[in-house]
This record gives structure tokens, sequence and C-alpha cells, in this order.
């Protein structure tokens, strides 16, 4: 994907990823730590971290191809590389969510239990591996999205109002 009606894909598509990634970040930890909102987040998240996967090399992709397309500077390199490092923390995120649901899952269905719903420890463990995993997600995406931002407006915009003499 390339273009979409005009504007270049990456520039629509890296909203989705800074809205969806810390949203399922947060989910995450959630559904993580508070069992009534595991039981109505934990399926919906874990389908919205795997969709965030799925879309964070699309997503690169695309900004691979604009990256060939404008102007190579230390900020565009910067935010290339950032870029870059998206996956690894939505893959973390994902892994994490459906270990959270599947989890859920067995306290509907007692029996063949693999990740034992009642234990204190898997909880813990499972607790405290989802905030990190959220935390490092947010503070990428937020390191990404600056360095985007640094590489597009850094000096394209003036500090003064514009003219009074133009339409609005």
């Amino acid at each position: 994907m390339t273009t979409v009606n005009g504007l270049p894909a990456h520039i629509l598509l890296v909203h989705a990823v800074v809205v969806l990634l810390p949203l399922s970040a947060l989910l995450l930890v959630l559904s993580a730590l508070w069992p009534a909102a595991r039981g109505k987040l934990a399926g919906p998240n874990a389908i919205l971290s795997v969709l965030v996967v799925i879309l964070v090399p699309i997503t690169t992709e695309a900004g691979e191809w604009l990256e060939r397309r404008v102007a190579r500077t230390p900020l565009v390199r910067t935010h290339t590389e950032l870029g870059d490092t998206a996956l690894w923390v939505a893959l973390p995120v994902a892994v994490l969510a459906l270990l959270v649901w599947w989890r859920q899952r067995e306290t509907r269905r007692p029996g063949r239990t693999f990740l034992g719903p009642a234990s204190t420890t898997v909880t813990v463990v499972l607790s405290v591996l989802s905030i990190a995993a959220a935390g490092a997600a947010v503070v990428d995406i937020y390191r990404i999205g600056d360095s985007g931002a640094q590489a597009t407006w850094q000096g394209q915009f003036s500090t003064a109002p514009a003219s009074e003499g133009r339409d609005r």
C-alpha cells in the first residue's frame, strides 16, 4: 500500500498504530490486573492486539516507501530507525493479551487448564509482564511519534500567526 486518496498511506496508517497500540496496552494492563475487566476485555483485546501486530509491518513498509520519496535528513533517519522497533513492542503486548484471554477462557471451562486460572503466582507473573510490556509499548510509540513529528514539522512553520488577510 503506497497511497490512499492521493496521500502517502503511512501518514494515515500511523494514526491507527499510535491510537491502537497504546489502547491495547492499556486494556492488557486492565485485564491482567482486574478480574472484572478481564471477563469483558480479554477477548476483544486479544483480537485488537493481533490486529495491531498485523498493522505495524504494513505501516512501517508504507513508511519505508515514503522515506524513499522525501529528503534524507538525520531526523528522518532517526524516525525510520525508531519505527523499526514498533513490532518488537507490539508482539509482547499481543502474546500477553492472548495469554490473559486464554487464562480467562480457562476459568469459564473447568477441567483442562494450562495456565492455572486460580494460581496467584501465574497472576502476578502475567501482571508484572503485562505492565512492563505495556509501558515499553507506550514509551516506544511516543518516541517514534515524536521523532516523526520532529522530522515532519521542524522548521516548517512560523511561530507568528499568518497574515490576517487570508480567508477563514
